[in-house]
């Protein structure tokens, strides 16, 4: 694209976030659905996200996959899962989870080893399966509630609880903190935003022509999947917390178009804006 094209399409962006802003903000209270009171804050963020991704995130994640053969590709997003499993052990282990959380650590140590640094999944070639925890599904096993959901800038979808949980990620997180030198640090942070909207692309195409209302269906599928993710893809029917309960509205019947589509895990998981992207994006990472 012409350099003039980038310019009057960055134009747009900052315009439609400031239109956003206004707007979003001036109507808090949303459509009245209890778990987003504040929709009009939420769309405005929603607004702004994508269009960061429009201009900048999916081009460059468009050009990685057009010009990286498909084993490097994997390979990078091996080293990265690898060095997850950590953090997953731990978050299994404050769960109670001990034999998951030990299977997260072994992985760890197969991958690093005979994986060579991670880029090879030999643990799950023997059979070793692979979790997703992070700390805020630990909050919401010990029985904290979601709290109102959250659009976050440049992170994306969240919720009060998951927020609390995504700063202890990434606070923990063994590349951002403990990564030097910085330059180092910066060009894996990206690359790792740019694999991860890399493998969602496929996705937020079938999002774009599935949605009449992205942002509620994204909203949905959101809390929907980290519900799942809570019990272990097993939540309970009549809304209840395993140690207390839970507000039913949480766990709301799915909309039509997102009851066809949550068997696809991706499509559930497509975001605005990964948290890795901020790199990407050149406003720095949390």
């Amino acid at each position: 694209m012409a350099r003039g094209g980038w310019v009057v399409r960055a134009r747009g962006l900052v315009a439609a976030l400031v239109f956003a802003l206004v707007s979003g903000c001036a109507t808090t209270s949303g459509s009245g659905d209890p778990r987003d009171p504040f929709e009009g804050f939420n769309r405005a963020m929603y607004t702004f996200n994508d269009g960061l991704d429009t201009v900048v995130v999916r081009p460059v994640s468009t050009a990685y996959k057009a010009i990286t053969p498909d084993p490097v590709r994997t390979w990078v997003r091996n080293f990265f899962a690898n060095i997850e499993d950590i953090f997953i052990g731990v978050n299994n282990m404050l769960q109670g989870k001990f034999v998951d959380g030990w299977t997260d650590w072994v992985r760890f140590a197969f991958n690093t080893t005979l994986g060579v640094a991670g880029i090879n999944d030999v643990a799950s070639e023997m059979g070793i399966e692979k979790h997703n925890e992070d700390f805020g599904q630990t909050f919401g096993r010990w029985g904290i509630g979601s709290g109102p959901y959250l659009v976050l800038p440049l992170f994306g979808p969240s919720s009060v609880r998951d927020f609390g949980g995504l700063w202890l990620d990434w606070t923990a997180d063994p590349l951002w903190y403990y990564t030097r030198p910085i330059a180092l640090r910066n060009s894996l942070a990206f690359l790792r935003g740019v694999s991860r909207r890399t493998d969602l692309l496929d996705a937020s195409r079938i999002l774009e022509e599935a949605a009449l209302d992205k942002y509620v269906f994204q909203r949905d599928a959101y809390l929907q999947r980290r519900r799942a993710l809570i019990y272990d893809g097993n939540p309970p029917r009549d809304g209840t917390s395993r140690l207390r309960q839970e507000p039913t509205a949480e766990a709301p019947a799915a909309a039509p178009s997102v009851a066809r589509m949550q068997a696809s895990d991706q499509v559930l998981e497509v975001p605005a804006v990964e948290p890795s992207t901020v790199v990407a994006a050149g406003q720095g990472e949390r």
